[in-house]
């Protein structure tokens, strides 16, 4: 049996299905309080890049306003974020609905981060094969500095997780990623909410499709 076709897999949807029966009273919580205290809406969904490229919509839990300012554009993420969603943020709580994105395997517990649809063709010929494996809530990166690290450092722990996926591997991320959060480690960069936006690199070739990305298995 292969871990990265099947065996992956089955521990996502058991590792997630029991992490969702223990935290669903946190889950119905902040539902609840971020429901009355966003109108109604508790979630943030934007539409993400996932294996291959494919696009489908992530969810979280709303930590920011929607402030705008006299041009009707949002306001930085700094000026926008509440106190609740700082707590939320530190405590990694918002990332809880995403165990339904892995339900519907849209994403796995680990892998790379999803990113924006936006840095697709920023991507060079390198960086774009993070998008070969399903991305993460969590991942190699994400324990090695997540947010306090360039992007460009970002990619090539993407990479290098990309090409020696293993169940060893993984379990050491979850295990990591577990002592992280009860930390609040490596949250947002220093003097920053949440980290810039990627320009692109020019060390490669740029990858020209903004579509899905199709890669040939050896």
């Amino acid at each position: 049996m292969s871990y990265q076709h099947i065996g992956k897999r089955i521990i996502d949807v058991f590792l997630t299905t029991l992490m969702f029966v223990i935290l669903s009273p946190v889950f119905l919580l902040l539902f609840v309080v971020l429901a009355i205290a966003h109108r109604g809406n508790p979630f943030f969904k934007q539409e993400r890049p996932g294996k291959g490229g494919e696009i489908f919509q992530i969810l979280k839990f709303k930590t920011m306003s929607e402030k705008r300012n006299k041009d009707g554009e949002l306001l930085p993420d700094s000026e926008r974020i509440t106190l609740l969603g700082r707590l939320i943020r530190k405590s990694s709580l918002d990332e809880i609905p995403q165990l339904i994105n892995i339900l519907k395997g849209e994403m796995s517990l680990v892998g790379p981060r999803p990113l924006l649809v936006e840095y697709l063709p920023l991507y060079n010929s390198k960086q774009i094969k993070r998008h070969m494996v399903l991305p993460g809530v969590t991942g190699w990166a994400q324990i090695n500095g997540r947010n306090t690290i360039s992007w460009e450092e970002k990619f090539e722990l993407d990479i290098w997780y990309v090409e020696n996926l293993n169940f060893w591997l993984d379990l050491k991320i979850l295990f990591v990623t577990f002592f992280n959060v009860i930390r609040g480690k490596g949250v947002s960069q220093q003097g920053h909410v949440s980290m810039g936006k990627f320009k692109g690199s020019d060390s490669f070739k740029k990858v020209t499709s903004t579509h899905k990305v199709v890669f040939i298995e050896k």
